[in-house]
């Protein structure tokens, strides 16, 4: 249990540090404004919505721009936190990862249905959008996953003091 723990871990890593750059930097441009960002920023995501035609980045329907709100003030958050919660197996990383599962989950089944139901999306955006759906089940999973062994819980334990007890 504990090598596939932390493959887990390793696999939520590497999502959790695309989406800590990516979201304040990339998707921050669907609902602030643009002169907020440096313009190699703003070309790389025209050149994205063009080379994927990613109507929702260029169209931005409004609730596309609430799920990108979310995305920031909510999912973001908890993706640094849990980056911080891997690297020193904090004991309530299995609390945050469950809450950002089930967010980007609901996040990503609305948009892949939207993309399904609309005709619009090619393959190759839901190509794109996939693995995000993937990494919300992923993260769920690891919220329900047993505790690793490496972390001891301190809730409850008192630090032991300098002193001899006596008899």
């Amino acid at each position: 249990m504990g090598a596939l723990l932390k493959l887990v871990d390793a696999t939520l890593f590497v999502f959790f540090v695309v989406i800590a750059v990516a979201a304040p930097f990339i998707d921050g441009q669907t609902c602030l404004p643009q002169s907020f960002f440096p313009e190699v920023l703003v070309e790389l995501k025209s050149w994205y919505a063009r080379t994927y035609g990613d109507y929702l980045v260029s169209q931005k329907p409004h609730f596309f721009v609430g799920i990108v709100w979310v995305e920031l003030l909510f999912q973001w958050p908890l993706a640094v936190a849990n980056l911080y919660g891997i690297l020193a197996a904090k004991s309530w990383l299995n609390t945050t990862c469950l809450i950002y599962g089930a967010s980007v989950f609901t996040s990503m089944v609305t948009i892949l249905s939207e993309l399904v139901q609309s005709g619009k999306a090619s393959d190759k955006l839901l190509y794109v959008y996939s693995p995000f759906l993937g990494l919300g089940v992923l993260a769920m999973l690891r919220g329900l996953l047993p505790q690793s062994s490496t972390t001891t819980s301190r809730i409850g334990k008192r630090p032991t003091l300098g002193r001899k007890k006596k008899a």
